[in-house]
């Protein structure tokens, strides 16, 4: 029986299409910021508030995934994890990105922004989850309904958490996770460069994003 279900559970889905939709995404979101301004002037204490707390969201995005590919990197389509981060949410990876997605917006300082990066990549890793779980269901069986059962597919539960004393760590996935986390990163002094050349008058501004 567990044979048949092997065979019969669906085919693993490709990473590689959910990583394009993420990357046009970050590309319109990059155009936005070139030719637009957030309605908060830049350099004001709202606007400086807004930037601080959307850093702090990257960062946290950052140090988020960093801890749960800590726990499934390499293993994630071979083994069921149930520990650490797993343990309070079933999609730990996707829930610290869409935070980072969120603090990308709020970097820029614009609500809107924040609150459409947040929704869009909400809605990709939605459907990779929904994916994922059809294909470990029919892979893990009992054992991963019971954990579904008990696991949220989004928004972590602390007190769920649970933890092992070992584990086997992937030093090929915490290096990409960590050069992907760069990107986050990354995006702060490229901010901060554009405002300067658009307070410059270099870029122009076509829109205002409140």
């Amino acid at each position: 029986m567990a044979y048949t279900s092997l065979k019969s559970a669906p085919k693993a889905f490709d990473q590689h299409k959910r990583l394009i939709v993420v990357q046009v995404a970050a590309v319109v979101a990059i155009v936005l910021l070139l030719f637009s301004k957030p309605s908060l002037s830049e350099g004001s204490n709202g606007h400086e508030l807004m930037e601080t707390v959307g850093f702090g969201l990257v960062l946290i995005c950052f140090l988020g995934r960093l801890w749960s590919i800590l726990y499934v990197g390499g293993r994630k389509n071979d083994e069921l994890i149930v520990s650490g981060p797993f343990s309070m949410t079933r999609n730990p990876l996707y829930f610290f990105s869409t935070i980072g997605a969120v603090g990308i917006g709020l970097m820029f300082g614009s609500v809107l922004a924040a609150a459409a990066l947040g929704l869009a990549s909400f809605l990709v890793f939605r459907f990779t989850a929904r994916r994922e779980a059809e294909f470990l269901a029919g892979k893990f069986g009992a054992a991963y309904t019971a954990y579904a059962e008990r696991t949220p597919r989004f928004w972590p539960n602390p007190l769920l958490y649970q933890d092992q004393d070992q584990w086997v760590v992937s030093t090929g996935a915490l290096k990409s996770t960590f050069r992907d986390g760069l990107y986050f990163l990354a995006l702060f002094p490229l901010i901060e460069t554009v405002e300067y050349f658009r307070a410059a008058g270099v870029l122009p501004t076509l829109f205002t994003v409140y």
